[in-house]
């Protein structure tokens, strides 16, 4: 069962080599997890990546922070 927590995140085996991406899209948690690293502002976010919402961005930052807490993550989901 998919976790709600994670609803944006998705996997899928031959997109980006099977790295949790945002919502199926063709950009990973990892590289909007860098982008908000090296934006100060989310309004400058939305400006440059107009294809990412509010949600993905926090959705990421859940997802990184249970890996970091070393959480089961089940992400049976494919978009």
């Amino acid at each position: 069962m998919p976790n709600p927590t994670f609803d944006r995140i998705t996997v899928e085996p031959g997109k980006c080599g099977g790295k949790p991406c945002i919502r199926g899209m063709r950009i990973t948690v990892r590289r909007v997890l860098e982008i908000m690293a090296t934006h100060r502002e989310r309004d400058e976010i939305f400006r440059e990546y107009p294809f990412l919402e509010e949600e993905d961005l926090d959705r990421a930052l859940r997802y990184a922070a249970a890996l970091v807490d070393e959480e089961l993550v089940d992400l049976n989901r494919v978009a």
